[in-house]
């Protein structure tokens, strides 16, 4: 029995937007991305992929948001970005958070992602740092 070609298509492509970081992002999301200036992409699509990662490998945490630059600045050259001053927010606390993310040339895809979890950010620190619920 020969299968359609379409049947074929319905099959595969879900396992190719599972393994192809690019194509998993949602459209909305894309779009969103592509109207900012290639250095807040970056930082952007940077942030998305340590929340993701967070979500993912680490049993507990449940990251909303990431910040690249609350202890310090980010150095970005190219199409990577290190954060060693970065921070996630997770159950309503602040952690410290570094990470080295390198992307593809539109800022859309990760091709590496490293990162170290830190302490947490105690609460009377987080005006000083801009930090909040």
């Amino acid at each position: 029995m020969k299968i359609p070609n379409v049947a074929i298509a319905a099959l595969v492509a879900p396992v190719v937007l599972a393994v192809s970081p690019a194509l998993a992002l949602e459209a909305g999301i894309v779009r969103q991305l592509e109207a900012l200036t290639p250095e807040e992409r970056l930082e952007q699509r940077c942030d998305m992929e340590a929340m993701d990662r967070i979500r993912k490998e680490q049993d507990g945490f449940r990251p909303d948001k990431v910040i690249a630059y609350t202890f310090s600045d980010p150095e970005v050259a190219d199409n990577r970005i290190k954060a060693p001053g970065a921070v996630f927010r997770s159950g309503g606390d602040w952690y410290r958070l570094k990470f080295k993310c390198e992307t593809g040339p539109r800022q859309l895809t990760v091709k590496s992602f490293k990162y170290q979890i830190g302490s947490i950010v105690p609460r009377e620190e987080w005006q000083e740092y801009y930090l909040y619920n």
